[in-house]
């Protein structure tokens, strides 16, 4: 398995739904995975890529994008809210907008620096309570005040329970964003990302399937 593979899967699973490779984004998860095997996905012409952590992006993609500076990269973790400025220096985009204390903060960041990257909401579709998300039944409501604030929303994410059909959960996703206009949806993984973009995805964050499994954390 490497980059290739992934791409031509995407485009396979593109032509069996119907839909151009080009409405789908593969983010490449680089969450602890060795510099040396970032730079290889690096050259061999990927520019997105997707990291859990402010702190550990920071510590390499400055760098990386001295050699690639048009190589960008989505945060696909959960946001400290007292992190949150350095995400917005850092990131093109932010998948995990999941409270209105998050959002505010955002919003006034954005006032003060001038910018703000795309944001998705985070939606708990599988009501998990260890996991980050706004629940389903709130979703509605949140989105109107991430709007209110006047935050850029280009859509939603979600990480489906590992025990429950995907497809669900990525179904159920793309309903919440279709009735409130949103287009984005941040679904699908290393192991589904085929039946996300079945279902609608725009952006797939694949990270073992591209780099191999992690080596730490």
């Amino acid at each position: 398995m490497g980059l290739t593979d992934i791409q031509d899967r995407i485009a396979k699973a593109c032509k069996e739904a119907g839909r151009n490779p080009s409405e789908v984004a593969l983010i490449a998860v680089s969450k602890v995975q060795p510099l040396e095997r970032v730079e290889a996905v690096l050259a061999e012409g990927h520019r997105l890529f997707g990291e859990n952590r402010v702190q550990e992006a920071a510590g390499k993609w400055p760098e990386f994008q001295k050699t690639y500076p048009d190589a960008q990269v989505h945060l696909i973790g959960p946001l400290q809210t007292n992190k949150a400025r350095q995400a917005m220096e850092l990131f093109s985009a932010i998948h995990s907008v999941d409270r209105p204390k998050l959002a505010k903060n955002i919003a006034r960041l954005a006032q003060e620096m001038g910018h703000c990257p795309d944001l998705f909401i985070q939606i708990n579709t599988g009501e998990e309570d260890q996991k980050a998300g706004v629940l389903p039944a709130d979703a509605d409501d949140f989105i109107a005040e991430c709007r209110a604030l006047d935050l850029p929303i280009q859509g939603l994410m979600c990480i489906p329970p590992v025990d429950e059909a995907p497809s669900l959960h990525f179904a159920l996703l793309a309903k919440i964003a279709k009735r409130n206009g949103l287009t984005g949806l941040s679904m699908g993984m290393s192991s589904d990302f085929e039946e996300a973009i079945a279902l609608g995805a725009t952006h797939v964050r694949v990270g073992s399937a591209i780099f191999g499994e992690r080596t730490k954390g």
